[in-house]
């Protein structure tokens, strides 16, 4: 029988991961908010910046297949796993 561990990332100030209880945070001007995950879903607030960068764009079509334009959680949905999210806005903030 396998465990595993979750993965320790160090997000810079770009990329946060809301930890309110209401999830209902401010969202600071330049940002928005996205909904991550399979099972649980977890709010980030990430730079407007990353609307333009052909990854993410992929990731916006792939919730759009998803679920339309009726999300779920009320807010925009992206249909993956919190690590394959986290991967992606950190290459996307190096860059």
């Amino acid at each position: 029988m396998g465990f595993r561990l979750p993965r320790i990332v160090k997000s810079k100030p770009s990329l946060k991961r809301t930890l309110s209880s209401s999830e209902t945070s401010v969202v600071p001007k330049g940002h928005f908010a996205v909904y991550v995950g399979e099972a649980e879903k977890k709010r980030f607030v990430v730079p407007i910046s990353f609307l333009k960068h052909p990854l993410f764009q992929n990731l916006l079509s792939l919730a759009q297949e998803e679920y339309g334009f009726n999300h779920p959680m009320g807010a925009l949905t992206i249909p993956c796993s919190e690590e394959a999210f986290l991967d992606l806005t950190c290459s996307l903030e190096s860059s």
